[in-house]
């Protein structure tokens, strides 16, 4: 028998070489290439005056300009800032969330009774509290922690709620044929089951946190990158501004990295981390 690679070759012409083409590594050479020609399309546009140079200014001087702040502090200082409020509001929606939705996913009458006002509660938007928070927390930490944590609470929340009962009865009716206990039924056969979704919404809560950190620096001016990205604008300092919205989307893309890389090791044994494993 033989065994099938899962990567893909490709010959050079004039030799006989081949080289290896995984298309996990065909991904990213596409994904770089994407940024690289949107990169060039709005350097070209300020270039050819599509766009105003004087609110718009050339990527390349924005990204001249975020390569002389990664020198100092004032941008990690920002950074830290933005952090700080993301883990904690963050560390509070995973925790309140989690707990709540297997409470909620596994009583039948719980969730009947909780339905409507978690569909009540869920559509309203976080930047919708402003008021109410700047009157009652402030606009520092404080604030910014509980808008974040709000609006992160809710992907989780939904997605424990779902894999709490996503859960295949045979598999329960089996645990408790063999007269398992409830905290054996839980770790073997509910767990197991749940965590694929906790996974994603903790995934998807992690950006959603992030965004609202930066909204509420935004909007109440509590310290961190949203509060020097407007302090920039007002200041006239498009360069700074769009060098420190950059700094923010990196920050995103970091967060989301790590969490997939995560979710990919914890999850190994998982069948569609396999397959996923299997295709790349």
């Amino acid at each position: 028998m033989t065994r099938t690679s899962t990567m893909s070759t490709s010959i050079i012409p004039g030799t006989r070489w081949r080289v290896p083409r995984s298309p996990k590594f065909t991904d990213g050479l596409l994904g770089v290439a994407g940024l690289a020609a949107v990169l060039a399309v709005l350097e070209l546009s300020t270039i050819f005056g599509l766009l105003p140079a004087e609110t718009f200014p050339r990527v390349s001087s924005d990204l001249r300009e975020l390569a002389g702040m990664a020198g100092g502090s004032e941008l990690w200082t920002a950074v830290g800032h933005t952090l700080r409020g993301w883990a904690i509001s963050f560390g509070l929606a995973v925790v309140i969330a989690v707990l709540l939705g297997m409470a909620i996913g596994s009583s039948t009458v719980l969730h009947a009774a909780t339905t409507a006002v978690i569909e009540f509660l869920r559509p309203i938007p976080s930047v919708a509290l402003i008021p109410l928070v700047v009157l009652v927390l402030g606009t520092g930490l404080q604030g910014k922690v509980f808008l974040a944590a709000f609006a992160a609470s809710w992907p989780v929340l939904i997605a424990t709620i779902y894999g709490m009962r996503d859960i295949e009865p045979v598999a329960l009716d089996t645990a408790r044929s063999f007269r398992a206990r409830p905290r054996d039924r839980l770790l073997s056969v509910v767990l197991p089951s749940a965590v694929p979704y906790i996974a994603t919404g903790l995934r998807v809560a992690s950006t959603t946190a992030l965004i609202l950190c930066v909204t509420a620096e935004l909007v109440i001016g509590a310290p961190g990158l949203g509060q020097s990205i407007a302090v920039a604008q007002a200041g006239g300092q498009y360069e700074l501004m769009y060098a420190l919205i950059i700094a923010t989307g990196l920050l995103g893309v970091l967060l989301n990295l790590v969490f997939v890389a995560i979710e990919r090791r914890l999850l190994r044994w998982h069948p569609s981390q396999r397959a996923r494993e299997a295709v790349q």
